[in-house]
């Protein structure tokens, strides 16, 4: 083997701080002080004594239930969207995209008017809309 047949190394060792020797006196850690120090976890929230952000800003109040609310749909939209004699379930109305997720309840509310029959399945029902459907000749299951 001769030099012009030696691999070259593109990248050179990381260096390692707090190795000892070869490293500057102090091995990359300065002088003195508790960063210099081994064992050393300083908190990144602490600010040396003063009052920290944190502390500054507003307590969040309040509660968020964690069970979701119902999704809602007009009576106005399943005229719009749906044919005389359809079933009206969240899967047909994921389908259409008048809801976004399945397993959340869906609620029809009575506001606008609806002319089909529709048969509605595994939906709440408010008590205008239930009226409003019936009138038309429509089910609620």
């Amino acid at each position: 083997m001769q030099i012009h047949q030696l691999r070259v190394k593109n990248q050179k060792p990381k260096r390692r701080i707090g190795r000892g020797g070869k490293k500057g006196t102090y091995s990359g850690r300065g002088v003195k002080g508790q960063k210099s120090r081994s064992g050393v976890k300083i908190n990144p929230i602490f600010e040396g004594g003063r009052s920290t952000l944190i502390e500054h800003l507003p307590k969040m109040r309040g509660f968020k239930s964690i069970y979701p609310k119902n999704q809602i749909v007009s009576l106005e939209k399943l005229d719009k969207y749906f044919k005389d004699g359809d079933v009206v379930s969240p899967i047909t109305l994921r389908e259409k995209r008048l809801i976004r997720k399945i397993k959340v309840p869906v609620k029809i509310l009575g506001s606008g008017e609806i002319t089909k029959k529709l048969t509605i399945e595994k939906c709440l029902v408010s008590k205008s809309a239930e009226e409003k459907i019936k009138k038309a000749g429509g089910k609620i299951l």
